[in-house]
Order: structure tokens, then sequence, then C-alpha cells
């Protein structure tokens, strides 16, 4: 597990910061020492999220958070932009962090390797950069086949009337849960926090292409029921069953076999995330279920 800061200029207080949420709940692939947000100083990340002290200090620099930890090996981009792209403000940020040494992660769609003064100082530094949505060639990805009759698990599909509405988050918990209470249970990621928080099986979806998205849904499934034969699989949902920016859910319960379905909403909110207009409207409960059912 490296040791990691995570960046929110501005944001942590918001939807947009919920990778660095995601990274304050917990991860197994790194361990948050500190966040950077200028705009809540001084206090404990975990109680300004949960109402529970995680020992997270925010402070407002790269320079303060090295200042107040140890053994930093990574600077980790915490929000989760519209249309994943690379703030001003972010991008300081990420320079101070390359100046440092330190390797970054990002998840954005503006990929860091490509920026070539960042590049530049983390080469010289021997450090790394890592665009976890960066996505593989297609001769390494999977159309799909069918091979998903092939598996006996019960499949979870987290879905949501909307996008950034805590899938991931109720993913999580499912699985802990489940786990917990002794029935065997892996959660396959379908994003970028995903990854983040250690997901062994799983995908990036809303990085590769159309034609392989499917397929790759299908792949995560069997390989983790090749390679774990659990009773219980979490299928993390993205955006929402009928979000025009993004509507994914049908092909995860689709493609993915879904058996059963967990539908996720955010009671105050009335239009889609991102989406103030209010010929937007997120649907009512009652008739995403109905479409629900109707996939099957």
């Amino acid at each position: 597990m490296q040791a990691a800061i995570v960046l929110t200029p501005g944001g942590f207080e918001t939807t947009s910061g919920k990778v660095a949420h995601g990274l304050v709940r917990g991860s197994e692939r790194f361990a948050t020492l500190a966040v950077v947000d200028a705009s809540c100083v001084g206090q404990d990340a975990g109680e300004l999220l949960e109402g529970r002290k995680a020992g997270i200090p925010i402070v407002d620099s790269v320079e303060s958070a090295l200042e107040a930890t140890e053994g930093v090996e990574v600077a980790i981009v915490g929000q989760a932009a519209p249309g994943g792209r690379l703030s001003s403000e972010m991008r300081d940020l990420l320079v101070d962090a390359a100046r440092a040494g330190l390797s970054i992660v990002s998840g954005l769609h503006d990929f860091i390797a490509e920026d070539k003064e960042i590049a530049q100082i983390v080469t010289a530094h021997g450090a790394t950069i890592t665009d976890v949505r960066k996505p593989p060639h297609t001769s390494e990805l999977h159309f799909w086949s069918g091979a998903i009759k092939t598996v006996n698990a019960r499949r979870i599909a987290v879905l949501g009337t909307d996008c950034a509405i805590g899938k991931r988050t109720t993913s999580r918990l499912l699985t802990t849960a489940l786990n917990e209470s002794g029935v065997d249970t892996r959660m396959i990621y379908t994003g970028q926090t995903g990854w983040m928080q250690g997901g062994c099986h799983g995908i990036v979806l809303d990085s590769l292409p159309n034609d392989f998205a499917n397929g790759e849904i299908e792949h995560a499934i069997v390989e983790c029921d090749k390679t774990c034969s659990p009773d219980v699989m979490i299928l993390e949902g993205q955006s929402g069953m009928r979000n025009p920016a993004g509507p994914s859910g049908p092909a995860l319960v689709l493609s993915g076999g879904a058996t059963h379905a967990v539908l996720v909403h955010a009671p105050a909110r009335t239009t889609f995330f991102g989406l103030d207009d209010d010929s937007w409207q997120v649907p009512d409960v009652a008739s995403e279920i109905a479409l629900i059912e109707m996939y099957g």
C-alpha cells in the first residue's frame, strides 16, 4: 500500500470530490495521509465527510501536506471533474507534487502523462504517472461473447437514478457487510475510484471504446468467477439508468447478467447532476423501478 496525499482544490465539500471521499473512507491500494484543499483547511477529512475522525488533516498546499506527514509517495487527483478535464488549479498542485518528487495518479480524461512539463519533472525525479482512465490497446479488449451464462454467482447491480449519487460507496458497504456475515462476495468495480480503492476485478468503463464496453463488463465478471468463485458479486453502476450524459445502467444489467438490483436515489436532487435546466428532471423512483423490471 502506497502512502498518498489527495488533491481537491476547492472540491472536497462538493459532489465532484467523490474520488477523495472514497479514498478517505478506505482503500487497499493507497493510504491517504492528507487532503489538499485550501477551502476547508484545519479540519479532519473523515470528520468533515461523515462525522468520524480519520486522522487525515486537510491542508492548503502540497508543501503543507508533506510537512504534516511522513513517507508520502503519491499525489492523487481527488476530483471527478465534468468531462474529466484538468483545471488550472489542479494542474498547479500537480506541478508542485511533481517538483516534490511524488508519483502522480489521475483519473481524468486529460492524461497527465501527455502534459510535457509535468511529465519531464516526474521523469527527472524517477517517479511515475498513472493515468487510470487511459484505455488499453484494442487488442487487449474483449467483445461481448455470451460467456456470462457460465457464471452462477448472484450478481447484484447497484444502479442509480443519477450519477455521483453513491453507487460505489453503496457497493463497497454491501460487499463488506456480506463478507462479514459469511457470504463470499466480490465487488466488480467499473470506475476510476474503484481501482484506486484496491479493486481486484473490474474495468474503468467510461474510458473504453464503446464497442468493447459491454464485453469488458462480461470479461471482468467471468474472470472473477474463474479465480474466486464467490457466492455473490456486487456490480458497481455508472451514471444513471436515464441520465442523457451517460446511461450505462442498462449495459450493466444486460451485459453483466444481473440477477438482482439495488437502486440508489437522492430524494432532494431534482435535475440530473450538472444539468440545472428544469427540463432535465431526475425520474421518480417508481418509474425507475418499473424500467429496471422491464429489463428482466
